[in-house]
């Protein structure tokens, strides 16, 4: 009796509860990320506040009311871009005081990785266009770390799960799939340790045709084989050592 009466008492406010406690709002950020011309990128669009005149920013809203996170998140890239069904994945909350110019904004981070060629941009509103991910140094709000925080997670999740091979396409080659992973991983990889690892897992398939209309020597191209990757047990993918 004494333990619940304590338990109680723990659980009285020291102020009385008000509106005034609840003046926060919630928005999300979606960070995509488009792989083109062995290079990295990512949606930005120009800020349209009088504070970040002229900065870069994210893909942003505030929540509706009655609106459901997903919901919000499906929204954003819709109205901004034109796209639909772009797989979106939630990666961390930012909530500093003064992250936002105009009062108490808590954000949720979401990012994508997709194949730029394969979904064209319908919306160009405040000048939204690709940029090179190492290329950009300033932005607004607390974007840049917002950004940084989502670059690490995919590089982590390139490492746990195949989802970069996707964007090669059906048929690749083993010099393009090391160019995806050395431009995401921002790495340097050794050429036959690469092929060795890939090899190593049993998931290449040889499709037994060669390049062509390519401005080196042809190489083999390869399928990869997700029925069998999707039957393994997947606590380990590439790891990180090449």
């Amino acid at each position: 009796m004494k333990t619940k009466q304590v338990l109680n008492n723990s659980l009285i406010a020291k102020e009385p509860v008000s509106a005034d406690n609840f003046t926060v709002g919630v928005s999300v950020d979606c960070v995509i990320f488009g792989f083109e011309a062995c290079k990295l990128k990512v949606l930005l669009i120009k800020s349209d506040m009088p504070s970040y005149k002229d900065r870069w920013s994210l893909l942003g809203d505030i929540v509706k009311p009655g609106e459901d996170i997903d919901e919000a998140v499906s929204r954003i890239v819709k109205n901004r871009t034109g796209l639909n069904d772009v797989y979106m994945e939630q990666v961390r909350t930012f909530g500093k005081v003064n992250r936002h110019p105009e009062g108490r904004v808590i954000t949720i981070a979401y990012c994508s990785l997709i194949n730029i060629r394969h979904n064209e941009l319908k919306i160009y509103d405040n000048e939204l266009h690709w940029h090179d991910v190492n290329e950009i140094k300033e932005m607004a709000f607390d974007h840049k770390e917002i950004l940084d925080a989502c670059y690490y997670w995919l590089q982590y999740r390139m490492q746990e799960h195949p989802l970069g091979l996707r964007l090669l396409g059906t048929e690749f080659s083993l010099r393009d799939l090391q160019l995806l992973y050395e431009n995401i991983l921002d790495e340097k990889m050794d050429r036959r340790n690469f092929r060795k690892k890939f090899f190593s897992m049993g998931l290449l398939i040889d499709t037994g045709i060669l390049e062509s209309n390519v401005p080196h020597r042809p190489g083999k191209l390869y399928r990869f084989d997700y029925e069998k990757y999707g039957s393994m047990k997947r606590k380990k993918w590439l790891g990180i050592d090449f």
